[in-house]
């Protein structure tokens, strides 16, 4: 397996990964239609998405899992912190350590490039998501997440 960062020259890949994702399970509830590769090819052009830290990983010749995440810097106490956005594996992949290669690199990328300390993470309802959360080291499960629409 090779971790690599998602760039705009990866789009293709992306874009690859996600109609496989679909094929294998489809209830991910966005279409990969002309606006949502218009909006993602925008990202990288856009100075707001600056702090955000995307890897792929490879297997096969191909993406198999993703991980996103973007830096929360606050004034409150000067610290950098880590929003974990979202992370996916495709179902023929899954248990073969992709997830937990993503996270570790995640996590060292954050730290040493970034200096952020923390990552937190909106934990999804699933159980296989459940397992992989509660399976990570240095990791403890606290307080309540909330989604507030703007």
């Amino acid at each position: 397996m090779e971790v690599k960062r998602y760039t705009k020259e990866k789009i293709a890949d992306v874009l690859r990964f996600e109609q496989d994702l679909r094929g294998e399970e489809d209830f991910w509830g966005w279409e990969i239609d002309d606006a949502y590769l218009q909006k993602v090819t925008q990202s990288f052009e856009d100075e707001r998405f600056r702090s955000s830290v995307s890897l792929l990983a490879y297997m096969d010749g191909k993406v198999v899992g993703r991980i996103d995440s973007t830096l929360i810097c606050s004034h409150f106490d000067g610290s950098v912190k880590a929003y974990l956005d979202w992370i996916c594996v495709l179902k023929s992949y899954r248990h073969r350590g992709v997830a937990q290669e993503l996270m570790a690199h995640l996590r060292k990328v954050l730290r040493e490039q970034h200096g952020a300390d923390t990552l937190i993470g909106l934990i999804a309802s699933n159980g296989e998501a459940q397992r992989f959360y509660r399976s990570l080291d240095h990791a403890l499960i606290r307080d309540e997440g909330i989604w507030i629409d703007l």
